[in-house]
């Protein structure tokens, strides 16, 4: 198992051949990058796979500002620049769909292809208002306050009564996120689609969208809107799953992800 590395505060590991295209992967909220592991032997095969804490996540240093969905594009441009990589392959689950589409628009000649997976875009203007409402509560009793809720719209009743170890793992995760960060960083999650809405610049790279049937914050209309609004882009439903179908049932995303790679870098 590879040893964390930082970057100017990022916490970061890497996995493969370094001579292989890069591809790296982007956490949700309150996540961190070992989200990834059951991914990552099949991927670093073929791939230099990069996984990173966001800024307030995991490993990595508080945001040195207010969390925006610019400044974690920026992070990300910083953490390419310190290790010498030109150009990669981009995942991005969920806040991490939003801020590959936000590095994408920024600076397209650095971005080989993008997957965006379980990620939020345009809502109706009275249901974007309540998840900016929502975002706001979160100020008030951090991800404790909405833990449970939260654990039940990601996984699938059967999983979270089969699988304690990884509910437990999940929970722990979001809950050792700083309060006040969390509640910044959830504020991003919510009013961050605004700017991806019809992307200017339009985002113009090889692009699969996927998300799980019964993702209710990121549901299968937002995936074939984000697809539709980026030339040639692909969308794949996986049915059944909730919002974290890619724990519950990693080689359903892998596969999808793998054949989009081997096809677009």
């Amino acid at each position: 198992m590879p040893m964390t590395e930082f970057v100017n505060g990022t916490a970061y590991e890497s996995y493969g051949d370094h001579l292989h295209p890069v591809v790296v992967l982007i956490h949700g909220l309150g996540l961190r990058k070992s989200m990834w592991r059951s991914h990552i032997d099949l991927l670093s095969k073929s791939y230099r796979v990069l996984a990173y804490d966001l800024y307030g996540h995991g490993e990595s240093v508080a945001p040195p500002v207010q969390p925006s969905l610019r400044l974690f594009a920026q992070q990300l441009e910083d953490l390419l620049n310190q290790l010498k990589i030109d150009h990669c392959a981009i995942v991005g689950f969920s806040l991490g769909g939003m801020i590959n589409r936000r590095f994408a628009m920024d600076w397209a000649n650095r971005v080989t292809s993008l997957l965006v997976l379980n990620s939020p875009h345009e809502r109706t203007p009275d249901e974007q208002l309540k998840v900016e409402q929502r975002a706001l509560n979160t100020q008030d009793g951090g991800p404790a306050a909405t833990i449970e809720t939260t654990l039940k719209r990601w996984f699938t009743p059967d999983f979270i009564v089969s699988q304690p170890a990884v509910i437990k793992q999940v929970r722990n995760w979001v809950l050792n996120n700083d309060p006040a960060i969390y509640a910044q960083c959830r504020w991003v999650l919510a009013n961050g689609v605004r700017e991806l809405i019809r992307p200017t610049p339009p985002i113009c790279k090889p692009t699969l969208v996927m998300t799980s049937e019964n993702d209710s914050g990121s549901t299968p209309a937002m995936s074939h809107s984000i697809a539709n609004e980026i030339a040639g882009a692909k969308t794949v439903i996986v049915p059944r799953l909730q919002h974290l179908g890619l724990l519950e049932e990693p080689n359903r995303f892998t596969e999808h992800i793998i054949s989009h790679l081997d096809a677009s870098v």
